[in-house]
């Protein structure tokens, strides 16, 4: 199996979403309701802004994120007609260029690798070009570093060029240069320089770098799990709980390793708490539960929350699947 393939595979199976990124918004009330995923309120203010301006990036930028977060292929192609009428209206906006390749990250993520190979060079010519207009715009150079990592060759990517766009933060972005050289030694499979990059970031009161960095770990955690390492994913779930204790991330992320490792009381404890958090709706908690349920032999338990799981339809192909093959057997 190639690097690429495993690393969408690892990603897809933990429910990282690398689309979204650590995306961030100039506007503070904005920022706190993508932060807090509010987002019929966020989506709601940045539609209202553009009946107004109907050529402002932000608002552009806000309705591309809610798309994302929304497994709505309808949603994101009508978010992608905006971003091209920005991109249209505002050629110099690195934030137009922004929103268009993250849209189109989207769908090559979610269409098939004949529609990924059509839009590989989009994705990379948006990024590259908000970089071009804005050098200091840290989500759109973490994008384009993403997409160096996660292309093949014949679709542009380059770890060559991943590195030579992460030494281009070094000298006026030096903690968001750490971040980027983490996911590059991640893509070389340089697990301990990973960590000594992750653990050096000192993101101070920026929500981007912050966001980025929890996404990092989350994603390290991840891998170790897929590389059967569970003593040293633990650590680094439990420095997500430490560091980013309102989030998810951590605590399903130790909850889902103990399921695997048989330890169900202390999983379903992790699983709860992690279901009242920020991101949860990212991760498939009900299905990790059934799963520790099934262990206790609590069928009828495990039976509804696989259930609550199908129905709502959310999750990767594979999980939702084994969950329904689980509840056939429940029947």
């Amino acid at each position: 199996m190639s690097r690429f393939v495993r690393r969408a595979l690892v990603a897809a199976a933990c429910c990282v979403v690398v689309s979204l990124q650590a995306q961030t918004l100039s506007d503070p009330h904005w920022e706190a309701l993508l932060e807090a995923q509010r987002f019929a309120e966020l989506d709601k203010l940045a539609q209202a802004r553009l009946q107004a301006q109907p050529d402002d990036p932000q608002a552009t930028l806000a309705i591309a994120l809610v798309a994302m977060s929304s497994d709505d292929p309808a949603r994101v192609e009508s978010a992608l007609q905006l971003a091209d009428k920005c991109l249209q209206r505002q050629p110099a906006a690195a934030v137009c260029h922004h929103a268009a390749a993250s849209l189109w990250g989207v769908q090559a993520l979610t269409g098939g690798m004949v529609k990924a190979m059509s839009l590989a060079g989009r994705i990379r010519d948006g990024f590259a070009k908000a970089v071009e207009l804005d050098p200091l715009y840290f989500d759109a150079r973490d994008g384009l570093v993403q997409f160096y990592l996660m292309a093949p060759g014949i679709a542009g990517g380059s770890v060559a060029k991943a590195r030579e766009v992460a030494a281009a933060a070094q000298p006026r972005q030096p903690e968001h240069a750490k971040l980027l050289r983490a996911r590059i030694a991640m893509q070389e499979e340089q697990w301990a320089e990973a960590e000594r990059e992750l653990a050096a970031v000192q993101p101070g009161d920026d929500p981007g770098l912050r966001n980025g960095l929890r996404e990092a770990w989350t994603v390290l955690g991840a891998l170790y799990l897929h590389e059967k390492q569970p003593a040293k994913a633990k650590p680094v779930f439990e420095r997500l709980q430490r560091e980013f204790s309102a989030h998810a991330a951590g605590f399903y992320g130790l909850g889902r390793m103990l399921v695997d490792g048989g330890a169900v009381d202390e999983a379903i404890a992790l699983l709860e708490r992690a279901r009242g958090l920020k991101g949860a709706q990212r991760y498939p908690i009900d299905y990790r539960l059934a799963l520790a349920w099934l262990q206790k032999g609590d069928k009828p338990r495990a039976k509804s929350l696989l259930e609550r799981f199908v129905a709502q339809g959310k999750g990767q192909r594979a999980t939702l699947e084994d969950a329904r093959k689980r509840l056939a057997e429940l029947r």
